[in-house]
């Protein structure tokens, strides 16, 4: 089982190679590929040194599987040509992700959509995937009508020029900026690039990608994404609207039922999400469970996540193991 990671030097390729390590996962080899600069350079990966290696060098290794972190102009480029190699490629870009040919996976909601004909797999985005992870067993019991949901985003989603820009902000060091404004003591109602409708492309790709996983393209959807001061972790605030009535005793036993997901609900003990203690895990947390009574069938949630595992290389890898498990992906 040869595997590579495009985009190994990045935060989620970087991550990616984390999570394989950690996870055991049952591969002879490890290759990795990240952009020209950096090819010919070693990374660690399980105690020992890798070459970086090109695009060109990785198609003729014909890697088993592909988890692409680099963006999507190298995947809208390199993943066809590997998976005509046969290949499996799960990318994490956005360049698949509403292609109505390609799945759009979180294998504890929809990994059954995955047959051995799908070559190329999208990764959901990072707010995308702990919301659904919440969502899909109540939508699946109670069906939703309309959500409402702002993100308090970390600044790790904007890739290391992000983290950058915190702390050099923090320690009074020059700056360059991932942000057109301040970061540090500041939060910001913009993230990813404001689009001609007024939303940004992180509200549009989180409408969008929910209404493809959870299976309704009319499913009525209003997001807000805010960028915050944290290096690590997600949070939303997420208000849900039900066409059937619900309790909470039922709705705190689906959450507690669903794998991967870790209930946090206990205010006389101040116990709610955080993202200072999602860092680093692989769940997502929910929390402040509670009725909106001002609205019938209504739902308030927090819910947080380590956007970098999850949220981005961990569910990736998931896919990988999904396609093992299930022998949806021929051995070369």
């Amino acid at each position: 089982m040869k595997v590579v990671v495009v985009g190994a030097t990045g935060l989620v390729g970087g991550k990616m190679m984390q999570v394989l390590e950690e996870r055991n996962f049952p591969l002879t080899r490890l290759l990795a590929s990240a952009s020209p600069k950096s090819v010919g350079k070693s990374i660690l990966f399980n105690q020992s040194e890798i070459e970086v290696l090109s695009m060109e060098q990785i198609l003729k290794e014909k890697p088993d599987i592909a988890l692409f972190s680099a963006g999507s102009g190298v995947s809208k480029i390199w993943a066809p040509k590997l998976a005509a190699e046969g290949t499996v490629v799960i990318d994490n870009s956005a360049a698949w992700r509403m292609d109505p040919s390609i799945p759009l996976v979180v294998p504890e909601i929809n990994g059954n959509l995955l047959s051995t004909a799908d070559k190329i797999i999208a990764n959901p985005n990072c707010s995308t995937i702990q919301m659904v992870m919440v969502l899909a067993p109540l939508h699946k019991k109670f069906d939703i009508q309309r959500i409402v949901v702002s993100t308090y985003q970390s600044v790790s989603g904007s890739g290391v020029k992000g983290i950058n820009q915190l702390m050099n902000e923090r320690a009074g060091k020059p700056v360059i900026r991932a942000y057109p404004h301040p970061i540090d003591m500041n939060t910001l109602a913009h993230a990813g690039d404001f689009e001609e409708n007024g939303y940004t492309t992180e509200e549009i790709k989180l409408t969008n990608e929910t209404r493809k996983i959870l299976g309704n393209n009319k499913l009525a959807i209003s997001a807000t994404a805010v960028r915050v001061p944290v290096t690590g972790g997600h949070s939303e605030s997420v208000n849900v609207t039900f066409k059937k009535p619900f309790t909470l005793d039922e709705v705190l036993y689906l959450l507690n039922e669903m794998p991967g997901v870790v209930v946090q609900d206990n205010p006389d003990k101040n116990l709610y999400p955080m993202p200072l203690f999602a860092h680093g895990k692989d769940d997502v947390f929910v929390g402040r469970i509670r009725r909106d009574d001002s609205a019938e069938n209504g739902l308030n949630l927090w819910i947080v996540a380590d956007n970098l595992r999850k949220g981005a290389a961990t569910n990736a890898v998931q896919i990988a193991e999904f396609l093992l498990k299930h022998k949806l992906i021929n051995r070369k």
